[in-house]
């Protein structure tokens, strides 16, 4: 099980069974939200449990997926897909040790000018669409 949280606390939330690699995002949505790139892992929808959900918001992103942060501390905390059965994590806001380790980069395409990716790990463009 992984456990996680918002910076202030008042966001407290939990992942049944086993969670995937993370990727990191690149695309100028979660750039904007995060102030820099997004990693994040998901879990079915069902198998995350949140504590102080009246503390958190949805955010529509994109004319297919919303994010959830904190309304207290503004932690960027998840992402989710409309119809989608998965929900994507925030890596930042888990608990250590999370024993994963970041398996890709996506929407490289889009990603900001001011840092390159040189760490040989794979990288998909995905130029078209919205994160």
């Amino acid at each position: 099980m992984l456990t996680g949280g918002c910076l202030c606390g008042a966001v407290r939330f939990a992942i049944e069974g086993p969670a995937p690699p993370p990727l990191a995002c690149h695309c100028s949505q979660c750039r904007k939200q995060s102030g820099h790139v997004w990693a994040a892992t998901d879990c079915p929808r069902e198998a995350l449990t949140v504590d102080g959900a009246e503390a958190l918001n949805w955010y529509r992103s994109s004319e297919s997926a919303e994010r959830g942060f904190c309304r207290v501390c503004g932690s960027f905390l998840f992402w989710r897909g409309d119809g989608a059965t998965r929900v994507d994590v925030a890596m930042g806001a888990l608990d250590a040790p999370t024993g994963l380790t970041l398996a890709g980069h996506i929407w490289t395409a889009d990603k900001g000018d001011y840092y390159d990716i040189a760490d040989g790990i794979p990288q998909q463009k995905k130029e078209e669409g919205q994160c």
